[in-house]
């Protein structure tokens, strides 16, 4: 038989095993234990019918393979150069190269090429690759930026919330329907402006330009890093990001202490939704984490539990443990940070000074961004306060 044969042969089995069925049903719904089997056998029937037709399909893929001729020559004429990947604009090597010529000239020679990408900020004198390593600075330093969740935006950007959501209710058959109400909120993420300005001689200029280039990317990303994740922590939300530890708008307060035992972890931990535990971790002071890891608990074990992996996060109760010097000493976190939206407006810029200092022989640059942040569902995260010292075992 060919395939089309087994495959109508099959489709008439199964019809046949549906029609069984339904004719052979009793009052309640059921088959007799003798009709059962007989179904169970046109069902084998069916499962084998589609085995032999697998079967056939492999076998007429292989019979395809072997038809294939063993040497195929060649008819092409062998390329001698590999294309290369032509970049444009401010990637282009042109770029590079003019800007590495500005750089040595104290800016006094200045290509067309560099005008390439120019924009009201003075970004046109920065190749594209800095943008792209300067974020990857800030990625590493940053744990707002590792943690949460990081939009791109070219103006006022607006998301959608419920802010309450449906409720079911039983009726009785025949009642009528009851309509709750579900209502949505908006949270605004806006840009605020962050900067940062080093000034370098002109000789640092002259002698080193690679140097130079690596030297200014490392300490812009540091600074900015440092900046934003102090206010991704702290923001008072007026002209900075709104940060998890604000009094309004930030992480739900799950409670506070005077001394800090093993219960109220376990307490902090519990008190957020099972649904956001799922990908949760904690974020504290390296002064709260030193108090935190002479604690144990009944059993006399402690609580902490060192990384076993070089790079990873040390655990508490099984959750990731973050640290930041930013994060206050009278507070712990606790929840998904994915909540926590980050919102990028545009690219950074950079700006190179030339006038303001040459007195002193020495030029400026700037490092300009414009960034929002909140925490768009304060119940995802939970804020654990603490006043005093810990004690060194649960109950003590």
């Amino acid at each position: 038989m060919t395939i089309q044969e087994l495959r109508e042969a099959r489709n008439k089995a199964w019809e046949g095993a549906k029609a069984f069925v339904e004719s052979k049903r009793d009052k309640d719904g059921l088959l007799s234990e003798e009709d059962a089997k007989t179904y169970a056998e046109m069902e084998k029937k069916v499962k084998d019918y589609s085995l032999e037709i697998e079967r056939m399909e492999q076998m007429d893929a292989l019979e395809n393979e072997m038809r294939k001729p063993i040497n195929t020559p060649i008819v092409t004429k062998p390329a001698t150069d590999k294309p290369k990947d032509v970049r444009t604009g401010r990637a282009s090597d042109e770029y590079k190269e003019g800007m590495l010529k500005a750089l040595r000239s104290n800016f006094k020679q200045i290509t067309n090429i560099l005008q390439e990408g120019v924009d009201a900020d003075g970004g046109y004198l920065v190749p594209e690759e800095y943008d792209n390593r300067l974020i990857d600075v800030l990625d590493e330093e940053n744990i707002m930026r590792k943690l949460g969740h990081k939009i791109t935006t070219s103006g006022e950007h607006k998301i959608n919330i419920a802010a309450t959501k449906p409720a079911a209710a039983w009726i009785e058959e025949g009642g009528a329907l009851q309509f709750g109400e579900a209502t949505f909120d908006q949270i605004l993420l806006d840009a605020h402006k962050l900067h940062v300005a080093i000034k370098v001689t002109e000789e640092l200029l002259y002698d080193n330009a690679f140097g130079l280039e690596n030297y200014i990317i490392t300490q812009f990303g540091k600074a900015l890093a440092n900046a934003e994740e102090d206010a991704f922590l702290n923001g008072s939300g007026v002209g900075q990001p709104l940060g998890l530890f604000a009094d309004k708008g930030g992480g739900t307060v799950a409670g506070s202490t005077t001394t800090l035992k093993a219960e109220d972890i376990i307490s902090l931990v519990y008190s957020l939704k099972r649904p956001y535990r799922k990908n949760a971790s904690f974020i504290m002071n390296d002064q709260t984490v030193a108090s935190i890891r002479t604690l144990k608990d009944n059993n006399g074990a402690f609580m902490w539990q060192p990384a076993l992996t070089q790079g990873e996060p040390d655990r508490l109760l099984g959750y990731a443990v973050y640290t930041s010097p930013f994060c206050p000493v009278d507070g712990i976190a606790f929840g998904d940070y994915q909540y926590y939206n980050i919102g990028d407006r545009g690219t950074r810029s950079f700006k190179q000074l030339t006038e303001l200092f040459a007195g002193n022989g020495m030029i400026g640059f700037v490092a300009k961004e414009r960034v929002d942040g909140k925490l768009i569902l304060p119940e995802a995260v939970q804020i654990l306060k603490v006043t005093g010292k810990a004690a060194s075992k649960a109950g003590a």
